[in-house]
């Protein structure tokens, strides 16, 4: 579950530095969710996994969650909420 939220974080952020350029700033609104099931992959990781092992489900929940809040911001910013 580690690898796979590691996996999944590193694609939202791509996928969130791909949204920066201007006319794709609508992959917010797909990145958001993305990121957020990341996110939860990532809890479910670092509540069945050993202590000693939780290093990339925590490095996973880092990036979903960095990626939601700056995917969150860019949309509030560029007017994305109405």
């Amino acid at each position: 579950m580690g690898l796979i939220s590691l996996v999944w974080g590193i694609v939202a952020l791509l996928w969130m530095v791909l949204a920066f350029i201007p006319l794709l700033g609508w992959g917010n609104w797909f990145l958001i969710p993305f990121a957020a099931v990341g996110a939860v992959i990532a809890a479910i990781g670092l509540l069945f996994t050993h202590a000693s092992k939780r290093g990339r489900a925590k490095t996973g929940l880092l990036l979903n969650g960095i990626v939601i809040v700056v995917g969150v911001i860019r949309l509030s910013i560029g007017g994305g909420f109405i």
